[in-house]
């Protein structure tokens, strides 16, 4: 689909240009059936669909190439492998010496272009095409596709226990498990789901957060995919009862990822989950992690500290151990120590010492923490706090002159103190070795490429007020250097939805944050055993944003959407 600003001037640059009236006409019943413009004009034979992309192709001074009747070889097609290639409406149709040629219904997708350089190691030469000629394009994938599970098929069926090394060794089975693998690393999901049914395989993927369908498989490939991924993994194959857990890495050009393998039985045979985990990835900056001003100048100053705790809390997957790698990039410097231990290892920091919980061993938490302690340790990092004895040994290490990092299942951030008290830790230990709680969430962010400006109707109006104090975002806007210049005026952002994100309206996600500082106050009330109410009360007096706060800021800068916030914030 053209963007709006090329998609208007094409429209007017046509040899038949719609009058007003019709335009109007069909911009009604676009509307009606929520469908763009473009689409509608096309299906109702309004303009020609050729013609359209060769103005909006010499619009953005980009050669056009009609794919119609083209015939391309396979192996320049399998150059972009086929998920990438559907979703992002992109084929290969020619190959020079050191060039790719690239025909796409929105040249303007620099993502996918850098992506495919990579991927390719050859310059992308970018043509504009139509969509109906790509669709006759993308069939060719389609078709190898099916020859690889029609392969399968044959193959497969009555495959004994004592076959499966060779199923698993097949090409049509190790290209499709290649194509599940590498599909999830250009959507940039997290976890890969392979999920056996009675009489197909689904497969489908977390992309920021939410599960969404990728692929429906045949039965057949059942067992060979299971086996290829076993033996990625270093797992049993003949192990079917049991659950079992593995890892393996892959390289994607000059991205270095693994994948965490976790096998259970299920009715219908063997459900598999991967998590996706970039070994080379950098930790993010506080900024990009999505702090606003005054809560990262508190959080930069209590990492200033040289002993106390850090805890982050949240629930499983909501970032917060992404959080404590990006406070340890910014403490990792020649003159410190940094030890680290974790359950799993999720990424490598160079010149962090990061040591792997391992209960078979008794290699605990705590024992673990016990043995970092004779390590003439800085900082420590604890990837969760679960039992008493962990919290005191964290809480003691940070009495004796180290900052320490860790992590915490709570709802909030006042919750943290009473749960730390509620497992034994006398409450002046608390007070005394607390710096900062940050309790977080993940949201998904607005697609950048298709935002759209609202104003929030009276229904929604007094539905946002029933959850939140009007008065106060008032007041907040006002507070806050970023949105001083803002107007409470009820205007809102949204994602129309494009291919770039699935038509979802989101790409990608950020956190939104609770920081609390442990305050001369809040020490004595935890030293007079308050209750995280009586906490988050003095906390908000004392300037404390709460996630519902901080995240309807960042939804009023056109970061996340209202709907989004309360997703996520809901208890």
């Amino acid at each position: 689909m053209l963007q709006p600003k090329t998609f208007k001037s094409a429209l007017a640059k046509l040899k038949q240009p719609l009058d007003a009236k019709t335009l109007r006409a069909f911009t009604v019943k676009a509307t009606k059936l929520k469908k763009p413009l473009e689409d509608v004009l096309i299906a109702e034979n309004a303009l020609d669909e050729t013609e359209l992309y060769q103005r909006a192709a010499e619009i953005l001074d980009i050669p056009f190439i009609g794919l119609k009747g083209r015939e391309i070889k396979q192996d320049i097609i399998n150059l972009i492998p086929g998920p990438v290639a559907g979703t992002h409406q992109v084929v290969a149709f020619e190959k020079e010496k050191d060039a790719i040629k690239l025909a796409m219904a929105d040249p303007t997708d620099i993502q996918t272009i850098e992506f495919l350089r990579r991927k390719t190691g050859l310059e992308p030469k970018v043509y504009m095409t139509a969509p109906s000629d790509l669709r006759e394009a993308l069939r060719s994938y389609h078709t190898e596709l099916e020859e690889h599970l029609r392969i399968i098929q044959e193959g497969a069926e009555g495959v004994a226990g004592g076959d499966l090394k060779k199923v698993a060794a097949e090409l049509p089975v190790i290209n499709i498990v290649n194509s599940i693998l590498e599909h999830a690393v250009y959507e940039n999901a997290s976890d890969i789901h392979i999920e056996p049914l009675e009489k197909e395989v689904l497969v489908r993927y977390r992309i920021d957060g939410i599960l969404k369908l990728a692929m429906t498989l045949p039965k057949t490939i059942q067992n060979g995919a299971v086996a290829r991924i076993k033996i990625l993994a270093n797992l049993k194959l003949d192990e079917h009862m049991a659950p079992q857990d593995g890892r393996f890495k892959i390289q994607v050009q000059d991205d270095k990822l693994a994948f965490r393998v976790s096998i259970i039985p299920v009715y219908d045979g063997e459900k598999i989950v991967m998590r996706l985990l970039h070994e080379g990835a950098k930790p993010l900056t506080l900024e990009q992690l999505g702090f606003l001003e005054k809560p990262k100048e508190i959080v930069k100053e209590a990492i200033k500290k040289p002993h106390g705790m850090i805890l982050v809390t949240g629930p499983t997957g909501s970032g917060k151990t992404t959080t404590l790698y990006s406070v340890l990039g910014i403490l990792n410097q020649p003159g410190v120590n940094i030890s680290t231990v974790e359950d799993p290892i999720e990424y490598r920091i160079s010149g962090v010492n990061q040591s792997q919980v391992n209960p078979k061993a008794n290699f605990t938490f705590a024992t673990g923490l016990r043995a970092l302690l004779r390590q003439d340790p800085n900082i420590i990092m604890v990837g969760e706090i679960r039992d008493q004895e962990t919290a005191e040994i964290a809480i003691n290490a940070a009495m004796t002159g180290h900052l320490v990092l860790a992590t915490l299942h709570t709802n909030d951030a006042p919750t943290a103190l009473p749960r730390l008290t509620d497992m034994g830790v006398p409450p002046f230990l608390v007070a005394f070795t607390a710096n900062i709680i940050i309790a977080q969430r993940l949201v998904r962010k607005i697609c950048q490429f298709c935002k759209k400006e609202f104003k929030l109707d009276k229904t929604a109006t007094a539905e946002l007020a029933k959850a939140f104090d009007a008065n106060r975002f008032e007041k907040l806007l006002t507070q806050h250097t970023e949105t001083k210049k803002l107007k409470n005026d009820g205007s809102f952002y949204q994602g129309a939805g494009c291919h770039r994100c699935g038509q979802t309206g989101y790409k990608g996600r950020q956190g939104i944050y609770e920081v609390l500082e442990i305050t001369p106050e809040i020490s004595a009330l935890i030293n007079a055993h308050g209750t995280a109410d009586d906490i988050k009360k003095t906390a908000r007096v004392q300037g404390m944003l709460t996630m519902m706060e901080d995240g309807l800021i960042k939804a009023k800068l056109g970061v996340t959407t209202i709907s989004e916030i309360l997703r996520v914030t809901k208890e």
